[in-house]
């Protein structure tokens, strides 16, 4: 019996080899398919955050190439003062939209305005006409390209419409978007990211040192493709020393860096209209080693297993030679055997609640991803047409009290009231109208002239149109304009505009509460005049203070604002020359505070 158990005992690590040969085959498999999974997932949402980035600009260079300065200016380029107005007006919406750089180039390359102009890294006098995005977007067509600056030097993502004067082209507008923001956000993470092109060549990198390092040989061919864009400048090109292979159907990719070397799983998508691969490394170090830890865990309880069982043998064989003399013995050893198999059960049963909890916890991750793409797919909603929504909501319903009532006078004959209810239906009709161009250059200066606009006239005109909501909260609203009449420098129906909102908001605020009333006051502080509107609601919390003017940002619940009320009314108040800021009242509510200069029938500027 003996000599069998040393037997078994010999036999044991040639059994062991293959079978943790085999097993850590196995476990690499396994892990390696979930370390994809995660990587995917990875992948596509740095594929939607790029995607979504880049389409938040992509309609803007034809609107900007439809502003009626930068046409004039397109057909006459020589023009200073046109130069200046347009370099000063693209200076303001690169500020308003964040965006790295906005210029306009001539058919022959040159750049005639940028919104750098006064800059050390100036556009102004520069040509582009080397680059694609002018050559295709002077062929009547809407262009992309992505490249390293020549003139600034810093990477950008660039987007370009011609400029159609009737059915000419006449120049190129080029709007530059910066992309290092997003880059940024791929340091130091689990997973290694990077954006190459279709020459190989790395262009975004959350690893520097990779940065216009090629991952394909540089042949001549692909080195003269690059040049002749001048895509990346007088950047250094040279190659990234890799190594491709294949494990289980994944593609693995080696990168040596000075003496030592890294092997990655990589996955990679192709972005087609960005013309660029988005690559997601991940360190398969990790994965081998969680395969052979999984290996080697199996292998001990395997091991501890049979050396439980080979004890067992032993025992059992000694315990049947003596179970005549040794009863009690027999009876000893049984219960050291029984605490021995418990420990065993508890070891087992901690890792089946380890695996569980795991499990668990990856099943959490991955929707917490699922729901951070579907975030990312509701990003996409238009500017546009909810502004309209938002602005002509208002006016129409004014109109449709007015032809109601009209209705109703001409059933009883008042001819003359209803007429002039029609009337008022025309002016709001002129007014919504009106509100279309505004909202159509709303990320630029409107066409509409500055004069002299008495307050009382806009007050009452306002009031029209915020009855109705003002009856349906039961508010009341106390209007005190002073003794003397207020005259102020903007324009009518845009701060009809203003005014609408900001009192339609007092409303809302006050809905529901005891004290509905509504305080509107003016006056004359030198050369400028003060309109307040003062709320008795709950006032403005410092946490959202100054988030309050941005667009699409609402305190009110789903469905019951769009949050453009008051960034539209402070870009109108900035037009005017003016100012509108929020407080707090000592006494409970918000204060709407409104600065607009006078107006002393000088001659007024166009905007």
């Amino acid at each position: 019996m003996k000599y069998r158990l040393v037997l078994v005992l010999c036999l044991l690590p040639l059994i062991a080899v293959p079978v943790a040969w085999q097993g850590n085959l196995v476990a690499t498999r396994r892990y390696m398919q979930e370390a994809s999974a995660q990587a995917t997932t990875t992948l596509r949402l740095a594929v939607s955050a790029l995607s979504g980035h880049l389409n938040r600009y992509q309609a803007l260079p034809a609107l900007i190439a439809d502003h009626d300065d930068v046409k004039e200016l397109a057909m006459r380029p020589q023009d200073r003062r046109l130069r200046e107005t347009v370099n000063t007006y693209l200076k303001e919406i690169n500020a308003l939209l964040r965006s790295s750089d906005i210029y306009v180039i001539t058919p022959d390359g040159d750049t005639i305005a940028a919104s750098n102009y006064d800059g050390p890294a100036s556009f102004v006098g520069e040509n582009f006409s080397y680059r694609p995005y002018f050559q295709d977007a002077l062929k009547g067509v809407q262009s992309r390209f992505y490249a390293l600056g020549t003139t600034s030097l810093k990477r950008g993502y660039y987007f370009g419409s011609p400029i159609r004067v009737g059915d000419e082209i006449r120049g190129v507008i080029v709007f530059k978007v910066d992309i290092e923001t997003i880059e940024a956000s791929w340091q130091g993470g689990e997973y290694k990211l990077f954006v190459s092109d279709p020459e190989g060549i790395i262009f975004m990198s959350g690893s520097p040192e990779w940065l216009y390092a090629s991952i394909l040989p540089l042949t001549p061919d692909r080195l003269s493709r690059t040049e002749a864009s001048r895509r990346y400048a007088n950047a250094v090109l040279r190659p990234l020393p890799v190594s491709l292979s294949t494990l289980f159907d994944h593609q693995l990719m080696r990168i040596a860096t000075g003496d030592a070397s890294r092997e990655y799983l990589v996955l990679s998508q192709y972005m087609t209209e960005a013309d660029w691969t988005v690559n997601v490394l991940i360190d398969t170090a990790s994965v081998k080693t969680q395969a052979l830890t999984a290996v080697a865990a199996a292998m001990l309880l395997c091991g501890l297993a049979g050396l439980a069982v080979a004890v067992l043998w032993q025992r059992r064989a000694r315990l049947r030679e003596r179970l005549l003399m040794q009863a009690q013995a027999q009876s000893e050893l049984e219960h050291r055997v029984e605490e021995r198999t418990a420990d065993l059960a508890r070891v087992n049963a901690q890792i089946e609640e380890e695996i569980a909890e795991r499990r668990l916890t990856e099943q959490q991750l991955r929707q917490t991803q699922a729901d951070l793409i579907q975030a990312g797919k509701l990003a996409g909603l238009g500017q546009m047409s909810a502004a309209l929504s938002h602005e002509f909501n208002q006016p129409l319903a004014a109109a449709k009290t007015y032809a109601d009532s009209a209705a109703l006078l001409i059933e009883r004959g008042r001819t003359t009231e209803a007429s002039d209810n029609v009337r008022r239906i025309s002016g709001l009709i002129d007014r919504m109208a009106s509100i279309s161009r505004h909202l159509r250059n709303f990320a630029r200066k409107p066409n509409e002239k500055l004069g002299p606009v008495p307050l009382d006239e806009v007050m009452r005109d306002t009031m029209e149109i915020v009855t109705a909501r003002i009856k349906a909260a039961n508010a009341a609203v106390n209007i005190d304009l002073g003794d003397e009449p207020l005259v102020v420098r903007a324009g009518s129906v845009r701060l009809q505009q203003v005014l609408v909102n900001v009192i339609s908001n007092a409303v809302d605020a006050v809905e529901g509460l005891d004290d509905r009333a509504i305080s509107v006051n003016a006056w004359r502080e030198g050369d400028k005049v003060i309109l307040t509107v003062r709320d008795r609601g709950p006032g403005v919390a410092s946490a959202i203070a100054e988030r309050i003017f941005d667009p699409f940002f609402s305190t009110k619940g789903v469905g019951k604002g769009l949050g453009l009320g008051l960034s539209i009314s402070y870009n109108i108040i900035k037009d005017f020359g003016g100012n509108l800021t929020v407080s707090n009242h000592p006494e409970g509510g918000a204060v709407f505070r409104i600065e607009l200069a006078t107006s002393r029938n000088q001659r007024e500027a166009a905007e």
